[in-house]
């Protein structure tokens, strides 16, 4: 083989991106009326400075989905930015004191040059980063929305507080063991005054607008649903009364599903935290109480809620009066009830909730059963909580009626007598977006004595973040005791004031990043009405399932705050949603030790052993991580490989929803398949084949075909071109296949391996052509340089028209499908023993003759005629002896 004829990836791949660079190939086209616009969006990175594997796999989908629509005559909107606040800036400015700014811009620039080398044809001229001015201005100018529209607000609220980063965090950020998502510190709980964002306001909408999201995983969308948790209920109030039993004027409400089951309360419990604790509790109970309430302040929210952990309370030695039937009842305090959930108080029916009943089984509460099921007796489940429906029975009143029509009923009469009313409550919370930390968006407010919380106006935006600043990580926020940037004059009434020294919490800033894509350069607005509905919703994003919740809830919540204010015309910012796998490495652990062991530290991966005690390893796939010493470099694999190569494992080994497990072999099989395809074109050029000999195919083709001329060997090449035409198509409509579009190519290069030199030149051009554009998403370098080898033109010369990216996508002839003949298996006895090819209409007479001519009847029947013929029309002859 010559030189000439091989593939070398290295040669031509960082010639190519510079020249698309050069010449703007990938950027966003100015959209006119009644142009197709396509917005293709990946969630953008962090930039932690290294490009992992599963970056490379979100990005090259998104690619291939962009460069789809460009041949398929769409204006593509593709670009990409950097979600670039948060902790790790700021702990790398404690840990290697520089800049925190400087760090990320370094960061960025090195992602930058590694996306670059996959090829992507992302349009940079849009790039934008939320650490930078020019953008998080417009970050503060959205939150001042929010707050004229009355959906930003401060209160005193219990938050989590990680001692170690020394920032409140959202209950998402606290594992199930109480300890911090980043630094792993023991939670603590501190009352502080925080911002928050009224996402309750929305919480309807975001639930009834899910089955909008059609182009959505139903997973991703029942995860929303089940996140947002609207019940259907009523709130009940519960009257406190003294020490003789007469009813003060407190009153505790609580939230119910159930109010069918009032007439079983036995108790009624508070969270630790509820204000009236302190206020209630007797002087005999407060040595327990403020123990009880001092433990339970160091759970987080996930340890005291987790189904299988003991419920513990104590009472506060107070009563309360049951609205409905007049009992008296003792009030207690519980880990499991929490203060920012509902009311902060629920009742208790140990006989018709299980947690009740455990709860009341422990501390020794009367268990009161007042459902049945129907046709039941009232002593049948006394062994547990019995919840579903029934018959009501030790309800007064109420006795007999279906447990349905019994929440109706006692609703109805609680909100007649004063008692209670029917009430919707949700799971959801409003977002704290409060950080004390100096790495994020500052909160453009001020704080005056005498006129309260001030706007900063609009024109003095952006608030910037000073850079003189020293990071010790004690003390809270740097910004909090910078005192030259906080200390500021009212804007009201020109009195010393204080600026707000919180931050925003970093998901405001990628809330509403895919809006400015669309106007990116707009100095004027966060962008324009016309831009932003022009381009949006997006109509293909692609991102990992981890923000599945928060991220796509909050981008949700924003796009319709903003519809309200006027600035954008659309309900939902995304219509079609990939949620890709994860990328795993082979990795090995000691079973006995839990340590994991590198694989070059294996040396016989037949049989895996600690290269320290000789014990044999578990050897399993996991997803990518340093911890794990499974990661594999993108660098070294583009290195090695090529960056089409790496593409093309990525979206050939597993369909994108899945989890794709790394195999070497495999990338050297896609490397391989690469090297077919270049000395299939290089071979076609050698020969003198060019595309221009393809002009006027399709008149050459009717032609031939009216005259029956097409040889056979013709026919299945046009069978195969039209067919992989087809079958690719449908592989990247809908459902994304992109391994089974990778298949149907190897299938057509195949094809073309075995029939091109045997094809005229203008079908041979019409099979190279196609090959090469539907190539050209997969391996957009590759697809280039064999398109100007065919067409005899430099790189230079290339783009000025003729690029392979600026084709149009291939239609299929439905004549090249239609077959003459079709295989036949022939079977003996139902085992199959060879095939023939025989005409495609051909009759169940016909096909059996044809069968029994044939040698294969001849060689297995002996000259004995078959006692039975079978026979499939257009599959298979069984002949039986």
């Amino acid at each position: 083989m010559s030189e000439s004829s091989r593939y070398h990836p290295q040669a031509i791949e960082a010639s190519w991106q510079q020249q698309w660079q050069e010449q703007g190939l990938h950027a966003t086209p100015a959209l006119q009326p009644g142009d197709d616009a396509f917005y293709a969006l990946s969630m953008f990175p962090y930039p932690s400075g290294n490009l992992h594997m599963g970056h490379v796999r979100n990005y090259v989908i998104t690619d291939v989905v962009a460069r789809v629509a460009r041949l398929r005559g769409k204006r593509v909107l593709h670009p990409m930015g950097w979600d670039a606040f948060g902790l790790p800036a700021e702990n790398a400015a404690i840990e290697r004191g520089v800049d925190p700014g400087a760090w990320t811009d370094q960061n960025i620039a090195a992602m930058r040059q590694q996306l670059n080398q996959l090829g992507l044809s992302i349009d940079w001229d849009r790039e934008l980063a939320t650490c930078h001015s020019d953008y998080y201005r417009w970050t503060q100018w959205l939150f001042l929305q929010f707050l004229e529209a009355g959906l930003a607000y401060q209160k005193d609220a219990t938050v989590n507080w990680d001692p170690v980063d020394q920032t409140v965090l959202a209950n998402e950020q606290v594992d199930s063991e109480g300890r911090s998502w980043r630094s792993g510190a023991l939670v603590e709980k501190r009352k502080l005054r925080q911002w928050f964002l009224k996402i309750t306001a929305y919480a309807d909408q975001l639930l009834d607008d899910l089955p909008k999201l059609e182009g959505w995983p139903e997973r991703v969308r029942t995860m929303q649903a089940n996140w947002i948790g609207r019940s259907t209920g009523a709130e009940l109030s519960f009257p406190v009364v003294d020490a003789d039993g007469h009813d003060t004027a407190e009153r505790i409400t609580v939230f119910t599903t159930r109010p069918d089951t009032i007439y079983g309360a036995s108790y009624v419990v508070l969270a630790p935290e509820h204000p009236l604790v302190a206020r209630l509790t007797t002087e005999e109970q407060a040595i327990h109480v403020e123990a009880f309430c001092d433990l339970v302040s160091r759970q987080s929210e996930q340890e005291r809620t987790a189904d299988d952990k003991p419920k513990r309370g104590v009472p506060i030695g107070a009563r309360v009066r049951n609205p409905a039937n007049g009992e008296l009842i003792p009030l207690w305090i519980a880990d499991y009830v929490l203060a920012e959930y509902g009311t902060g108080a629920v009742m208790g029916v140990p006989a018709h909730d299980q947690r009740d009943f455990v709860f009341a089984r422990q501390y020794e509460l009367p268990v009161r059963q007042v459902i049945i099921p129907e046709g039941s007796d009232e002593h049948a489940y006394e062994g547990g909580a019995w919840t579903e429906a029934g018959v009501l029975i030790h309800s007064g009143r109420f006795d007999g009626l279906a447990s349905g029509e019994a929440k109706a009923a006692i609703t109805a009469a609680a909100e007649v007598e004063g008692w209670g009313r029917a009430k919707v409550q949700f799971r959801l919370r409003d977002w704290l977006i409060s950080r004390q930390r100096y790495w994020g968006c500052p909160i453009p407010v001020i704080h005056c004595d005498s006129c309260g919380v001030v706007p900063v106006p609009v024109e003095q935006l952006p608030v910037e973040l000073p850079r003189d600043v020293a990071f010790s990580g004690k003390g809270g926020s740097p910004l909090a005791q910078l005192e030259s940037w906080w200390q500021v004059a009212c804007p009201c009434c020109g009195a010393p004031a204080r600026r707000e020294t919180d931050t925003m919490d970093t998901f405001m800033c990628s809330s509403w990043y895919f809006l400015r894509y669309s106007d990116s350069h707009n100095t004027a607005l966060p962008f324009s009405r016309e831009a932003v509905d022009s381009w949006l919703p997006v109509d293909q994003y692609v991102g990992g399932i981890e923000h599945a919740i928060l991220h796509l809830l909050y981008s949700r919540f924003f796009t319709k705050v903003l519809r309200d204010r006027g600035l954008l015309g659309f309900d939902e910012p995304f219509q079609r949603l990939l949620t890709q796998g994860m990328v795993q490495g082979i990795t090995y652990k000691n079973p006995h030790s839990g340590k994991y062991i590198a694989p070059a530290d294996v040396t016989d991966p037949t049989d895996p052993r600690d290269p320290v005690t000789g014990e044999v390893l578990e050897v399993f796939y996991e997803k990518m991580s340093k911890s794990k010493y499974n990661g594999v470099d993108p660098a070294v694999v583009i290195d090695k490989y090529g960056a089409d190569t790496a593409r093309m494992f990525i979206l050939f080994k597993a369909p994108p929803e899945k989890d794709l497990e790394w195999d070497d072999a495999d990338v050297e099989g896609q490397f391989r398949f690469l090297q077919r395809i270049w000395r299939l074109v290089d071979g076609a050029a050698e020969r003198g084949l060019s595309l221009a000999d393809g002009a006027g195919t399709a008149a050459i083709v009717a032609g031939a075909l009216a005259d029956g001329e097409l040889s056979g060997d013709e026919q299945e090449l046009r069978r195969a071109v039209h067919t992989a035409i087809t079958e690719i198509s449908d592989d990247l409509d809908g459902d994304y296949q992109f391994n089974t579009a990778v298949s149907e190519l190897m299938k057509l290069s195949n094809a073309m391996a075995a029939h091109l030199e045997a094809s005229r030149p203008a079908l041979a051009c019409e099979a190279l052509r196609t090959l090469l554009i539907l190539l050209a998403p997969f391996a957009p370098h590759l697809a280039e340089e064999l398109w100007q080898k065919l067409g005899g033109r430099s790189q230079a010369e290339a783009l000025a028209g003729s690029s392979v990216h600026l084709q149009s996508w291939p239609s299929a002839d439905p004549a090249a499908l239609v077959r003459s003949t079709v295989p036949l298996v022939i079977q003996i006895k139902g085992k199959v023993r060879g095939s023939l090819e025989v005409p495609a209409d051909a009759d169940k007479a016909t096909l059996e003759q044809l069968a029994l001519a044939s040698d294969i009847a001849t060689k297995w029947l002996e000259g004995k005629p078959p006692s039975r013929v079978i026979v499939v029309p257009g599959k298979l002859v069984n002949l039986v002896p």
